[in-house]
């Protein structure tokens, strides 16, 4: 008996799925568990598997495409068995593709592409759109780069690979410009044509509606301390000697952990808003924000306050590097209590980050820089960060919210009292 392959829910919010790779094709014998395609989510990239054993037949969705949960994409047949050609698809408002067209497909090209780049962009070439910008910009021929992305798509780090070795390019003798590295912003191109549409990969729509479920409903307000991080410099550097070979922390594996702690001490932050009710956690899940190619994401790091802080550094490098991959699991990035966003790294003092619903709250850490400051009447350099909270005031108050930043503070600026 047929067995319909429909596109499932791979992820707790996905409502579409756009289809990477298929890895079985038109009439290849399948297994339960086996892997049939590659599939984007609101997330990540994740495997589609066979729900029986067969032969897969009447393939309806070519590689590229983006499909609604719940439309029928296959069949799997057992052998020597035959489906009706009239089979509907579940979705008869969309226009399904024939099976002729489950071959690789490229990534959709600009709807205005200049006609220089015409016969490059015709090749059947899989890479971002960042990837293609960059790729003009830097005169390199995306045909002769092997892509690291999911399904040998390139993406912006091949392009900064490139760049630092001699490139063949569209003309031989043209000199390869430098590409810009992260986060230089792409630059606009100067082409002729007046602009470019770039559809929206499943990551950024996420991303839209959350933030209108989130900035429009939920009413933030911001509180911003600054912390004087010498005394957490001096455990750091105190920390990473005595480790050695075995690791390193980082100035956020430090914050990552106070951030936890300090939760411990001030449970009306650490809560969700369920519209008829609070949900006040025990437990302290952090949310770590991590930039990716085509958005954000915010891996959970769990049980944050009970773990060391080595292990939470390995952890968190092991989330981020899955993040810019699209390898996360549902239950690497759902079920955090509290997030975390740290831009210092991009020499950022100071900024405010949108709740993520529906947790209550979010700090926003900046640089650490040296500054002047009055100790015992004497003007020394001292180095400081900047965090802001921002708190949805359905659940937090000021004061609660101050007195919450207060004791993250005091541990930061005395690691000593984290042991309290």
């Amino acid at each position: 008996m047929a067995t319909t392959v429909f596109m499932e829910a791979l992820s707790p919010t996905m409502e579409e799925g756009r289809l990477v790779k298929w890895h079985k094709r038109e009439g290849d014998a399948v297994q339960v568990g086996e892997t049939l395609a590659e599939v984007e989510t609101d997330k990540a990239i994740m495997d589609l598997q066979a729900r029986a054993d067969g032969i897969l037949r009447q393939v309806a969705v070519a590689e590229g495409q983006t499909v609604p949960v719940g439309k029928e994409i296959a069949v799997i047949v057992a052998p020597g068995e035959t489906v009706g050609a009239g089979r509907g698809t579940g979705d008869e408002g969309r226009v399904a593709p024939s099976p002729a067209a489950t071959v690789a497909a490229p990534s959709p090209a600009p709807r205005h592409s200049p006609p220089a780049a015409a016969a490059a962009d015709a090749a059947p070439v899989k890479a971002s759109p960042l990837a293609r910008r960059m790729a003009k910009e830097s005169g390199v021929d995306l045909k002769l780069l092997t892509g690291s992305g999911p399904g040998g798509r390139v993406v912006r780090r091949d392009l900064e690979t490139a760049a630092a070795r001699p490139a063949a390019t569209v003309s031989a003798s043209a000199p390869v410009a430098p590409v810009p590295p992260p986060p230089s912003p792409v630059p606009v191109s100067r082409t002729g044509a007046p602009y470019e549409d770039v559809p929206l990969t499943q990551i950024r729509k996420t991303i839209a509606k959350r933030l209108a479920t989130s900035l429009g409903p939920v009413p933030h307000f911001f509180l911003t301390t600054e912390v004087d991080m010498e005394r957490a410099a001096e455990a750091r550097d105190a920390l990473n000697r005595q480790l050695g070979d075995r690791g390193k922390v980082s100035f956020n594996d430090i914050i990552l952990k106070a951030t936890a702690l300090a939760l411990t001490k001030h449970r009306a932050c650490n809560a969700w808003f369920q519209e008829d009710h609070i949900r006040y956690w025990n437990e302290v899940h952090i949310g770590m924000a991590v930039a990716v190619e085509d958005g954000l994401i915010t891996p959970v790091i769990r049980n944050a306050d009970v773990k060391p802080l080595l292990e939470i550094g390995r952890e968190a490098g092991d989330l981020a590097d899955k993040a810019r991959s699209r390898r996360l699991q549902p239950h690497e990035y759902t079920g955090s209590t509290f997030s975390v966003s740290n831009l210092g790294m991009f020499d950022i003092d100071q900024f405010t980050a949108v709740i993520n619903p529906p947790e209550a709250g979010i700090i926003a850490v900046g640089s650490i820089v040296q500054k002047p400051v009055v100790v015992d009447a004497t003007v020394l350099p001292r180095r400081r960060m900047r965090i802001t909270m921002s708190c949805d005031h359905r659940v937090i108050d000021g004061a609660t919210g101050a007195g919450f930043l207060k004791t993250l503070k005091e541990m930061l600026e005395n690691p000593l009292a984290m042991l309290l």
